[in-house]
């Protein structure tokens, strides 16, 4: 049992600080939709991230380049703003800025959640230690990450969405992509970079998170209409 609340329970309290947080509530069905479709992207994300990994190991391209910014960074962000354009954006209780924090998190910790479980349950015995220590390493580092590349996807998603169409898509992949590669490129040669790069992440993130927050308290009513 400990090493499931382990596994699981960085994600849920994270998502529920954000969720508890907005002053317009968004309903828990949507929330558990959301974050079920970020499980259900690991499925793609596995298989592509295996065969593009396989391709560029033949041509022999450097490991760290293909581990981060060839196969996760852009295969499992790009995923994740899937979800939030061709579902989340339909949401009719998809109507106010904020919420794209919400969901764009949710998403990316329902991802973060299953490949957690892949790591701990899986293939912990590749890294050389207890599936319980990793649990405990990956809760205060791959799971806060891709926390942080939700925050920042959902924010430009919610500037496409309510503030100006155009190039806050595009943003709202390359932010977290770069974020996502950097993190991973330097994950296993020098962990500390990427503790550092996670951790400005996460301030500038909780600068944007709480600039909406403050915006909202002055809102007498939620809905805003998409552009």
């Amino acid at each position: 049992m400990s090493l499931l609340l382990a596994t699981i329970l960085p994600s849920l309290l994270i998502i529920l600080f954000f969720v508890n947080s907005d002053k317009f509530k968004e309903p828990t069905n949507e929330i558990i939709k959301v974050f079920s479709y970020g499980i259900l992207i690991t499925i793609p994300a596995f298989y592509l991230n295996t065969s593009v990994a396989n391709y560029y190991s033949l041509i022999g391209v450097d490991e760290k380049l293909i581990g981060s910014f060839l196969t996760a960074a852009p295969i499992e962000e790009g995923l994740k703003l899937a979800v939030l354009y061709f579902f989340v954006f339909k949401m009719k209780d998809f109507n106010e800025p904020m919420d794209g924090i919400v969901y764009g998190v949710c998403a990316s910790l329902g991802f973060a959640t299953l490949e957690n479980f892949y790591y701990v349950y899986i293939i912990s015995d590749t890294f050389g230690t207890s599936a319980m220590t990793l649990a405990l390493v990956r809760a205060f580092s791959a799971v806060p990450a891709h926390a942080v590349f939700g925050i920042f996807m959902g924010y430009f998603f919610m500037k496409y969405v309510f503030v100006k169409k155009g190039e806050n898509l595009i943003y709202a992949f390359l932010t977290p992509f770069f974020l996502h590669g950097f993190y991973n490129y330097f994950v296993y040669s020098n962990f500390l970079i990427s503790l550092i790069i996670i951790v400005i992440a996460w301030v500038i993130g909780v600068k944007l998170f709480l600039n909406l927050k403050r915006k909202q308290k002055r809102k007498k009513r939620e809905y805003e209409k998409k552009i």
